[in-house]
């Protein structure tokens, strides 16, 4: 997540500048290597091309959201990039919460084709949920507040209901997949920012809404009742800074965690317990978001503060046991 308040710049120029001294160092002969690795893309970020969240389709194609170019767009396997639709730019004097500019952030796919997705520009016409059929025109099903701030993004497939996390107003949204009129799904305060944003990814698992907040550096998980509301809430892991959004990697509650500002991809244990598996040594330039296919993870890059290399790349980060 780009723009990063003083604090939290300053902490990433000392982490920078600490990389670039371990760079220089000896690497012993029998250093380990790495996971493999191999570029999927290489994105054009002079044509605004990065990537803020990523959802898979059959066949091997990715769709991800381009944050600050307003487009939807499909990765072919080969890594060609074909813009499905660009949202309307917000009217003029309108300032998106936290990123002043228009953000486009989560999306995820149903199994007809049909794309969702959030959009975020401080203007109550357009800021909510959008919908996009295969072969039509994006349209907004579901309007939040224009001081929201909706990044993260799931669809309950059972439910036929989505769950938007709001980094700004720290709360879960839910909307039936039929649009309408959201409801404030959960509040609590484990979703509240801590000085830029709160709330960020989130998943649906095993009955619960999995969040994560990039402030506190946490993932929690909040269960949904018999009767649809939202359960206590459990912090699952700590220690996380700059988590922005995450994938289960289907062993159970085990995740894989973009770290932005860090440039590091974590495996989050079931016990809270974690484990940095990519770094910016395999080619990742600040991680916004994954997908997990089988036993491979792809890893979008939006480069905000390295502003190199957006991209999409996929490893192979799985413990063997």
């Amino acid at each position: 997540m780009p723009n990063l308040p003083h604090r939290l710049r300053t902490g990433l120029l000392a982490s920078a500048v600490a990389a670039v001294l371990a760079l220089t160092a000896a690497v012993p002969a029998t250093a380990v290597p790495g996971p493999d690795v191999r570029f999927v893309a290489h994105l054009d970020i002079a044509d605004g091309q990065r990537p803020e969240n990523i959802t898979l389709e059959p066949g091997g194609s990715f769709v991800v959201t381009f944050a600050y170019n307003r487009q939807i767009a499909r990765i072919s396997p080969q890594g060609k990039v074909r813009v499905l639709a660009t949202l309307p730019q917000p009217p003029a004097g309108s300032t998106t919460p936290a990123l002043t500019q228009p953000f486009l952030g989560g999306v995820v796919r149903t199994d007809d084709g049909t794309l969702y997705f959030v959009y975020a520009t401080g203007s109550a016409d357009l800021t909510g949920v959008w919908r996009l059929r295969p072969g039509g025109t994006p349209h907004r099903i579901a309007a939040l507040p224009a001081t929201a701030l909706p990044n993260g993004l799931t669809l309950d497939r059972e439910e036929h209901r989505l769950y938007i996390a709001d980094s700004v107003l720290g709360t879960v949204w839910r909307v039936p997949v039929t649009g309408g009129i959201p409801t404030r799904w959960s509040t609590a305060p484990e979703l509240a920012a801590d000085g830029f944003l709160g709330a960020n990814g989130i998943k649906t698992h095993d009955g619960a809404v999995w969040v994560s907040n990039l402030d506190k550096g946490t993932v929690v998980r909040i269960p949904v009742t018999r009767h649809g509301t939202a359960g206590r809430v459990e912090t699952r892991a700590e220690g996380l800074a700059n988590i922005d959004d995450f994938a289960f990697t289907g062993r159970g509650d085990t995740l894989l965690a973009a770290i932005n500002a860090d440039n590091e991809v974590a495996l989050i244990r079931p016990d809270g317990t974690h484990t940095t598996v990519l770094t910016d040594t395999d080619g990742i330039e600040n991680p916004t978001s994954l997908a997990v296919r089988g036993t491979t993870a792809y890893v979008a890059s939006g480069a905000y503060f390295t502003n190199d290399d957006p991209n999409l790349l996929a490893a192979r980060v799985f413990p063997h046991k």
